[in-house]
């Protein structure tokens, strides 16, 4: 028998009928997924290429370089795709498997009966949805993950360009400092040889050892400085081969820092690290959900028609798991509702060590400042009031000029050491900006941002 318009319509039916029924909708946690993922991709990827890149200049602002590294490091780009493979995971999780063509026959001299048909495996919508929400939470912490990427990309760059800043200082200085002795040097010899003044023999060799001494370190800073610009190009996801970029001249901005509790409230809101840790934890209440649903059983359903039969002849066919081992199931439920408390437990133990965190980065920040007010207004005027002295003293004849350089090496020490401070303090409040996800430009590459700092 060949097959008629109308066998081919009842084959049909039940396989539109079940397809609607493998249509499962999308959930909140999804919605809400694809739509986070849009914003930050049209931001991010638009079109699905990388943006044009801001144009460096040495006086380019910081956003404008740290926009450049997050639209350029390829670490980035991978935590982003990453992602964005975790989301569109999320419709294939809670969707029903493939339907299968099935094929029978019959045969003895002659073919007897031939059965085409088609088969479906259904779960309940319950079950789907709870698998969905499963793959959404997981989706969830692959933002995160890319989250903190994006947040400890700008702390690296942030970093690497305070110690630019400190390395140009500290050269500078060093290099007053070379004037200094030169002057004391020419000075101390003409003395000694006319035997004229204080000049003595042990006075030019402490001026010659220091002298030799700074001019080590100018090297050393040399060599400092070349690694510093290799890691500041890294930090803009520039290669050893790329041009070098337009390195900044002026200080990294800092804004005014906030409290301890509205840096804290900072924190809970915008941590990265805190925030995935919060995604794992929905992500274990989510397994338990597809743990439970495992008592549920699952169904198959099919239909066959013999084409040799006349009348054709139709075979239904069902098929119904049985989750009787109780065993199997109630430890997989202990399993995932174990794996949610050991999550919640990570979450407790990182908002813990948060607060030590933050209060260890605040004493950083209270001791280098303490420092700087010290330098700023005792050491440096005491060194500024004895300089008058010792010079008045040499304008006079009274003195040499070995105590006033002296005096004027020892204010530029002390110049040199509030550089080391104002760099630890810097890196400190790097790393507070980190803690808070501050450093990161409001151009959508991150849905939720504390403010600068």
């Amino acid at each position: 028998m060949k097959p008629t318009p109308r066998f081919l319509f009842l084959l049909v039916s039940p396989l539109l009928a079940f397809l609607t029924a493998c249509v499962s909708p999308k959930t909140d946690e999804e919605t809400h997924a694809r739509q986070q993922l849009s914003v930050i991709g049209h931001a991010y990827r638009p079109d699905g290429r990388k943006p044009t890149l801001p144009a460096l200049t040495s006086g380019s602002e910081a956003t404008e370089y740290l926009r450049f590294a997050l639209l350029n490091h390829p670490r980035v780009e991978a935590a982003y795709y990453d992602w964005k493979s975790a989301v569109a995971a999320i419709a294939p999780a809670r969707a029903l498997p493939d339907p299968q063509l099935t094929f029978q026959a019959d045969i003895t001299s002659t073919v007897m009966s031939l059965m085409p048909g088609l088969m479906f495996d259904i779960m309940a919508p319950g079950k789907r949805a709870a698998m969905g929400r499963e793959a959404s939470a997981t989706s969830e912490t692959a933002y995160h993950a890319y989250a903190t990427v994006v947040v400890s990309t700008s702390a690296e760059l942030r970093k690497a360009w305070v110690e630019l800043a400190y390395i140009d200082e500290a050269v500078a200085i060093r290099h007053q400092m070379a004037g200094v002795l030169d002057q004391a040097s020419a000075t101390a010899e003409t003395d000694y040889s006319t035997g004229r003044g204080m000049g003595t023999l042990e006075e030019q060799t402490k001026i010659l050892n220091a002298s030799a001494k700074l001019k080590s370190d100018l090297r050393v800073l040399a060599d400092r400085q070349t690694a510093a610009r290799a890691r500041f190009k890294a930090a803009l996801g520039l290669s050893r081969d790329d041009p070098e970029p337009a390195w900044p001249t002026a200080p990294f901005p800092s804004a005014p820092l906030p409290s301890e509790d509205a840096l804290w409230k900072q924190a809970l809101a915008a941590n990265p690290q805190l925030g995935a840790m919060r995604a794992m934890v929905e992500m274990t209440m989510m397994q338990v959900a597809v743990a439970r649903s495992a008592r549920t059983p699952d169904f198959t359903a099919g239909l066959m028609a013999d084409l040799k039969a006349d009348p054709l002849m139709y075979r239904p066919t069902a098929t119904m798991t049985l989750p009787i081992w109780r065993e199997k199931i109630s430890e997989a439920i202990s399993s995932a509702d174990s794996r949610k408390l050991a999550a919640q437990a990570r979450l407790s133990a990182e908002q813990i060590g948060m607060a030590a965190e933050l209060a260890q980065m605040l004493f950083m920040l209270r001791e280098a400042d303490r420092m700087l007010a010290y330098i700023d207004e005792a050491a440096l005027p005491n060194i500024a009031n004895a300089l008058r002295s010792a010079e008045a003293g040499y304008g006079t004849g009274m003195a040499g000029f070995a105590p006033l350089a002296e005096l004027r090496l020892m204010e530029l020490d002390m110049r040199l050491e509030r550089v080391d401070v104002r760099r630890e303090r810097e890196a400190a409040l790097a790393d507070l900006a980190s803690f808070v996800a501050a450093d990161v430009p409001p151009d959508g590459l991150l849905t939720t941002t504390a403010s600068s700092n």
